[in-house]
């Protein structure tokens, strides 16, 4: 069972320790470079996206509990959802439009010294090879003045396949890589920091999913 993080309110803790019961009943997971986690201070998880299951496998792997910008139908579908979507840390962002409040309140999060989980694709590549990472997440970064964590979620696509095969033991893993720090504030170069960050997530991943970063 992994570490629960420290800094984990109660009610993440309690899915920590629900995942890691279930867990061994439908995969295997390999977390490899854990410790690069800075262990305190504002820290954005830069992670590749290949579905649904990326969410919940990059949080039970890290060392501490990640926060998640989440779309805003998620929050609309029931109330008792929409609580416990927040007790988990998550809040509305509306896609397709620049959403002030969910930036302003990521700042606020990595000020306070919490950890923002990021997908710089910006959408679900399916277990397609990585696409082309958006300059959202280090521009909130380097607002932040805090280091980004390039991080790789593997196995996802064969998870979501082996739902309708409950025998088939799914092997998964999630690396962590070193941090990189960019001068805060320096948006003139935010592609250019975006490539370097995707280039190092794509450095955790095989080389046929590498895309246009191998």
């Amino acid at each position: 069972m992994m570490k629960i993080p420290s800094d984990a309110s109660p009610i993440w803790r309690f899915c920590c320790i629900l995942s890691g019961a279930l867990r061994p009943l439908v995969c295997s997971l390999q977390v490899e470079g854990a410790e690069r986690v800075p262990s305190t201070g504002g820290v954005v998880l830069a992670c590749n996206h290949p579905g649904g299951m990326d969410v919940i496998t990059l949080a039970y792997a890290s060392p501490r509990q990640v926060f998640y910008m989440a779309k805003q139908e998620l929050f609309d579908i029931h109330p008792a959802l929409t609580f416990l979507i927040y007790r988990l840390g998550a809040f509305p962002v509306n896609r397709g439009a620049r959403d002030t409040a969910a930036i302003d309140y990521s700042l606020q999060l990595l000020r306070e010294g919490r950890v923002l989980g990021m997908f710089p694709e910006g959408t679900r590549n399916r277990g397609q090879p990585l696409g082309r990472g958006r300059s959202g997440t280090v521009r909130v970064a380097l607002e932040a003045g805090v280091p980004v964590v390039p991080a790789a979620v593997l196995g996802v696509p064969d998870l979501h396949k082996n739902w309708y095969h409950p025998l088939k033991w799914t092997r998964m893993s999630v690396h962590f890589g070193e941090p990189l720090w960019f001068p805060p504030g320096d948006m003139a170069r935010a592609s250019k920091y975006t490539a370097e960050v995707m280039y190092a997530i794509a450095r955790m991943m095989p080389p046929e999913l590498r895309g246009r970063y191998k």
